[in-house]
């Protein structure tokens, strides 16, 4: 970061900052050919991505990073962790849930331990989903908890 500090929006940038926030503005109106294109040049390989918003977001989330700096060190720290984060119980033990799939009623009652469904105990919702389906889904997303 080099340069003198400048005034923007009430926050103190430098030339370095400004520059990058014009090449982060100049990414919305890349194609996805043209976002691939822009990367191998300062990041390597080019993610195989087929979302252009998604790329899009990389490079700026890249850019700023370079820049700015990016995770600070809890954050890497969390992220590096092989255990799931901790998010608590979604639903408190006893509660049902249930669904209609293809005319059938199918419901499932949530334990400490699993989830109870037809008399068996599974690990998980989406346990349960799967051998409902056949195929895998997200036990929550399957039982209308969530978009």
């Amino acid at each position: 970061m080099s340069g003198t500090p400048t005034r923007r929006s009430g926050l103190a940038t430098t030339p370095e900052q400004d520059r990058v926030e014009r090449e982060v503005e100049q990414l919305a109106f890349l194609d996805l050919q043209s976002l691939r294109a822009a990367w191998p040049a300062r990041f390597g390989p080019t993610p195989k991505l087929r979302s252009p918003g998604l790329l899009r977001r990389m490079l700026a989330w890249r850019l700023q990073a370079e820049v700015m700096g990016g995770l600070d060190a809890e954050t890497r720290r969390l992220l590096a962790r092989k255990a799931p984060l901790n998010r608590g119980p979604l639903l408190a033990p006893g509660t049902r849930v249930v669904r209609e799939w293809k005319g059938e009623r199918h419901e499932a009652e949530i334990l400490a331990e699993g989830v109870r469904y037809n008399g068996e105990t599974y690990a998980s919702l989406s346990e349960v989903a799967r051998t409902i389906t056949g195929v895998r889904w997200s036990g929550p997303r399957f039982f209308g908890l969530r978009a």
